[in-house]
């Protein structure tokens, strides 16, 4: 499933929600839509920290690393 058919069907779910409630199919189908969005952007946000370097001011660079 791609990225925009998770957030437009999580976006009717909260809709239908705020209008007029979900049956208990439909909040468990919200969570799991929920989590795949949330894994998401983890992934995409950990890709950018893997390929981040910091520019020292002598010129060298040197790997983000892993916070402690």
């Amino acid at each position: 499933m791609d990225m925009d058919a998770v957030i437009k069907r999580i976006n009717e779910l909260a809709a239908k929600n705020k209008a007029q409630g979900l049956t208990p199919e439909e909040l468990a189908e919200r969570d799991k839509l929920r989590r795949i969005y949330i894994d998401s952007v983890k992934a995409s946000l950990t890709g950018h920290l893997d390929n981040t370097y910091i520019v020292r001011p002598d010129g060298t660079k040197e790997k983000l690393g892993k916070k402690q």
